[in-house]
């Protein structure tokens, strides 16, 4: 099954909270990451851990005999990354950062890839069941940079720990006159612990992070749970997805592909044509990310390459934008349509467009007055009202601005508070607060 077209998607989810802004070491914001897509340790987990050690994705197959399934779970591990400086007598000693010809490397965390295949037949005459497990071996790794005569000046070791989990899937025949097959894939982070009330500092490199699937399927196809079509609402409904979230993937109306992520996507998600380069968001907030690193000193940026190599290459893309590119990020037309025949009658939320309801000139009766704009009133506030902040509105004098109804005739007050210096610049802009006719006491004056 060729996953590479739906990769780049399936990349925003595995480095979204890894790598987005980018992240710098020093910067206080950026120290909290392995957020997305998180499973712990079983044992861990079940001590009292924050984080789950298990995740389960359902979906609909519509296969009237044989298929294949074919998947992908796809996951980071955090490795620690420690950098030692060359002392005499061949000793290194670690340390925060070093600068080797101008070029600084920091003491971190990196984030390191990992994929597990999987594949089932299935066919509608019986269910079928299959569990796949799966071991990282813990791993060193030594990277000697600069010095003289043969001898390195820094080394930076890389250490991971062992990882080992399970992927539980079943494919079951729905009963009924439809060919649906409901697929139930669970993951399980059984690697083995025995530190079970660790902070999860300490328990993070045993973690799966930005863990998703990508799920594939030959001479069969995917029923969209988003959008079923009517003879599949039941089914669909019945599906249980724990903690992720199955959206049809690859070329739109194609039913071959599946992408299950631990954020809820829409059917057919797209890096959008205007992203000049991966900057792992999809590029829903491009320009965002994208003037945000602009902000990044000189400093902060030498300290975010530092961090990552692909933050690196977020920051040289953002440096070398051409003006052009950047512009395009600043809207987009997605489709344009001719508009045929009469203009639709104005929305009930347009001003205007009820000629029965005029604020200015309407009135409400509140105790035998009648209030209308220009009305003085005291404030009243309900016990009803959700509001903290009316209570020290109780009491004040405000006038009225204007006598709304709602959808369901309900009268509403608006009002600004006679003694707050910044009354006319609300009126000039129209925000005002509201009560219920109920809610207000009138004084007895000529408005």
């Amino acid at each position: 099954m060729n996953f590479e077209e739906v990769r780049k998607i399936a990349d925003c989810v595995l480095y979204e909270g890894y790598i987005l802004y980018p992240y710098r070491a020093s910067a206080r914001k950026n120290r909290v990451r392995w957020q997305f897509g998180v499973l712990a340790p079983r044992a861990w987990s079940e001590a009292g851990g924050c984080e789950e050690w298990w995740r389960q994705t359902e979906c609909l197959v519509e296969c009237a005999g044989a298929g294949q399934l074919a998947g992908r779970l796809r996951f980071l591990q955090a490795a620690a990354r420690r950098v030692e400086i060359a002392e005499e007598a061949g000793r290194f000693r670690p340390v925060a950062s070093a600068e080797i010809d101008g070029k600084l490397y920091t003491s971190w965390e990196e984030g390191v890839e990992r994929e597990v295949e999987f594949a089932l037949d299935f066919d509608r005459s019986r269910p079928i069941s299959r569990t796949v497990p799966f071991e990282f071996a813990a791993g060193t790794g030594v990277e000697e940079i600069g010095g003289r005569a043969g001898e390195p000046a820094i080394r930076i070791m890389r250490e991971h720990r062992a990882l080992s989990g399970a992927l539980c899937i079943e494919a079951e025949p729905l009963p009924g006159p439809y060919p649906l097959v409901k697929v139930r894939i669970r993951e399980e982070n059984l690697t083995p612990w025995t530190a079970p009330h660790a902070a999860r500092e300490e328990a993070l490199p045993a973690f799966l992070v930005g863990a998703h699937l990508l799920l594939g399927v030959e001479d069969a196809a995917f029923v969209s749970l988003a959008d079923p079509p009517q003879w599949a609402a039941q089914a669909a409904q019945s599906c249980r997805n724990v903690r992720t979230w199955p959206a049809m993937a690859g070329e739109a109306g194609a039913r071959n592909l599946i992408l299950s992520a631990p954020i809820i996507l829409e059917d057919y998600p797209r890096v959008a044509p205007e992203s000049p380069a991966d900057l792992f968001d999809a590029t829903e907030i491009d320009e965002l990310l994208t003037l945000r690193t602009m902000t990044l000193s000189e400093e902060e940026k030498r300290e975010a390459r530092a961090t990552d190599p692909r933050a690196a290459a977020i920051i040289d893309r953002v440096d070398n934008l051409p003006p052009e590119v950047l512009d395009r990020l600043h809207g987009a037309i997605r489709y344009l349509r001719e508009v045929r025949g009469e203009h639709p009658a104005a929305s009930w939320q347009e001003p205007g467009a009820d000629a029965s309801v005029r604020p200015e000139s309407d009135s409400v009766e509140v105790c035998g007055v009648t209030l209308a704009r220009g009305s003085r009133v005291r404030l009243r506030p309900r016990i009803r009202r959700a509001d903290a902040q009316d209570m020290f509105l109780d009491g004040r004098i405000a006038r009225i601005e204007g006598v709304l109804r709602d959808v369901e005739n309900r009268d509403y007050l608006a009002v600004t508070l006679e003694d707050d210096p910044a009354a006319e610049l609300y009126q000039c802009h129209g925000r005002f607060l509201y009560f219920a006719p109920d809610e207000v006491e009138p004084i007895k004056e000529r408005p």
